[in-house]
């Protein structure tokens, strides 16, 4: 259950035609193959605590298969059908699970990250007209009930907020203190509140409607980030079932443990690891309603892989740079393979967690657009470190530039142009539900355009080395510079703005931002950044650094030349490290090559530590730098 070259995935893919291959129709369909040839075998497990020995439940296959039926049967009965969308506002557990099938089942799933804003959360349920939301009930320490509760006063169209309470997971003294202090339900809306777990457990434990074996859109993902206007990408059965084959196919089997950290409400933990354990059977587990943001899962880690036995571990390099920081205190060795990706891995990165674990890292690239997989490094055969890998069975990848009448072409081998892709999770002309913002997005009729700039080497390897799309990305979340702009240019003393992000060395980037000031007017760089934390409704797409420049670096045409102030902003960055550590070296160049994005040039100097601490310190980052000489 593996693959070791490009070769090995263009054999799996000339066995024969993907529409020709054997496959369940549906999600149901899916869950019940399963089910059936593993009943007792352990499904999903869920921990609200994070430690090792914590109590936390798990649920077998044909558990599984019965909570999930009786979840659509009771969406069903609150009339939600085939076209009808349910909201999911919540952090992980195993409702969230059961909530997420049983939406794709009986009708269209929209998670939604709880981490939004309730004016964001809002705008979204009005968008896609949801009828039912899923949130938990008030509960200490968390304001989600709250939030949703606000966020449902403005979307006329939600009738029924199914809660979910944590609580049932807690043991005595500390379930009996709960309904003590545990918030008010929050009022000021018109929808009824009932209970999720008693109202699924008064549904039958098989589907009461036919489950069409046809392919249908079962759930919208929203797209954007943090902040910006939502987009909402459309995911049909086919394209759900395309990633739970790939997983199954070449590296789940029923006999592997998937240790599932990331946010349900993300297509890399949806569509690829729970898709992957529906359709092998392989267990997944989720320690915490926050993933690796809960309390103690750091440093806890590697314990709980050694309690659930975990052959798969999927992380990002946020994490991965912060599992660094612990020591490696369990038995590692079932674990196979260590998962990576949302932004590139720093090579040091990489370095130093092959060393502390015995794991190589396995980057790879996927996007919402596409329902998530594109590509791979091989887990068996040569990875290049820094690509991403070789494009996996039934998706093609094209690289396009333009000719000289601005028509797309595909590029020439190893020239750089925007990545463009077709498999069986490409909806064409109609990746997002607005029409209109599918015109001009596909090339040849079936490529759709990703907005990421890279390149196929003479090994077919796909590098990414830049984002058309100019979004932001902390740590794995995406911010558009769009809101911060307009927020920096509604101060009345700001003529432009810019933002990109500045590499960080925790979380990839930060958002930084550049402005041009009116003519006689004034502002200092802390009223802007007070203007922006008023103005910007995500803290995380608040600026780290604000710069007023005398004028912005332009094109001919007058729009902001970006490319020079992420040089800029990167040479800041490096040289701030090496002032503030004593580092021995000094920047030489910073320059925005054509084929590997922006790269360091550092000469050799004075400074604590020599090269190996140079490299142990800059290493933290995901630009690439060199030495000069």
């Amino acid at each position: 259950m593996s693959f070791a070259s490009l070769q090995e995935l263009k054999d799996i893919e000339s066995e024969m035609p993907w529409e020709e291959r054997e496959r369940p129709g549906t999600i149901h369909q899916m869950i019940l193959d399963t089910a059936t040839a593993f009943p007792d075998r352990r499904a999903v497990s869920y921990q609200l605590l994070s430690g090792p020995g914590d109590p936390a439940e798990t649920l077998t296959w044909s558990e599984l298969h019965a909570r999930v039926c009786q979840t659509a049967n009771l969406l069903r009965s609150l009339g939600i059908g085939e076209k009808d969308v349910v909201a999911l506002v919540m952090p992980n557990c195993t409702e969230t699970v059961l909530a997420l099938l049983g939406s794709m089942v009986a009708g269209i799933a929209n998670p939604i990250n709880p981490l939004l804003e309730p004016d964001y959360i809002g705008a979204i349920l009005r968008e896609t007209g949801a009828k039912v939301v899923v949130t938990l009930k008030p509960f200490p320490k968390t304001d989600l009930a709250q939030k949703v509760a606000k966020a449902v006063e403005e979307a006329p169209d939600v009738h029924t907020i199914l809660e979910v309470d944590l609580n049932r997971y807690l043991k005595p003294p500390k379930s009996w203190i709960v309904p003590l202090v545990r918030p008010k339900n929050p009022a000021g809306h018109s929808a009824k509140l009932v209970d999720f777990a008693s109202a699924v457990a008064k549904q039958s434990e098989t589907l009461d409607f036919e489950d069409p074996q046809q392919d249908r859109v079962a759930a919208y993902f929203h797209t954007g980030g943090t902040t910006g206007l939502p987009k909402f990408v459309q995911h049909r059965y086919s394209g759900m079932i395309y990633n739970g084959w790939l997983a199954h196919r070449l590296l789940f089997e029923e006999t592997d443990g998937i240790m599932c950290p990331l946010p349900l409400f993300h297509v890399l933990a949806c569509h690829v690891l729970l898709m992957g354990s529906l359709k092998s059977g392989a267990h997944i587990v989720f320690p915490t309603p926050q993933g690796y943001r809960g309390e103690g899962v750091f440093d806890n880690f590697w314990r709980l892989c050694e309690r659930w036995e975990s052959t798969f571990i999927i992380s990002v390099p946020t994490a991965i740079s912060v599992l660094m920081q612990r020591e490696v205190d369990a038995d590692l060795s079932r674990i196979k393979k260590i998962f990576s990706g949302s932004a590139p891995m720093p090579l040091e990165l990489f370095k130093r967690f092959e060393a502390a674990t015995g794991q190589e890292v396995i980057e790879g690239y996927g996007l919402t657009e596409v329902v998530c997989l594109v590509s791979c490094n091989p887990p068996d055969g040569d990875k290049k470190i820094g690509s991403v890998g070789c494009p996996l069975p039934y998706t093609d990848v094209r690289i396009y530039g333009a000719d000289e009448g601005g028509r797309p072409v595909e590029a020439k081998p190893g020239e750089v142009g925007e990545i463009c892709i077709s498999n069986p999770g490409v909806y064409v002309g109609n990746t997002y539900t607005e029409a209109a913002k599918n015109e001009g997005l596909y090339n040849d009729g079936k490529y759709l355009r990703t907005g990421d700039l890279g390149r196929i080497d003479e090994d077919g390897y796909l590098w990414i080395t830049g984002r058309a799309k100019d979004l932001i990305i902390r740590g794995g979340h995406n911010i558009d510079p769009a809101d911060i702009e307009e927020a920096l240019v509604g101060h009345p003393a700001v003529a432009m703005a810019a933002a990109i992000g500045q590499p960080d060395a925790h979380v990839g980037e930060m958002p930084c931002a550049y402005v041009e000031l009116v003519e006689g007017q004034s502002a200092t760089v802390e009223d802007l950044l007070a203007h922006c934390k008023s103005e910007i409704r995500e803290r995380a797409a608040v600026p780290k650094h604000v710069e007023i420049m005398d004028v912005l670096p332009k094109t001919a045409v007058g729009k902001v030349f970006k490319p020079d102030l992420r040089v800029a902003a990167t040479r800041r960055v490096f040289e701030g490290v090496i002032e503030s550590e004593g580092l021995a070296a000094r920047v030489a160049d910073v320059a925005d090559t054509k084929d590997r994005g922006i790269v360091v040039m550092l000469d050799r100097a004075e400074g604590e530590g020599g090269e190996e601490r140079v490299k142990q310190e800059l290493g933290k980052f995901a630009v690439r730098w060199e030495w000069a000489g």
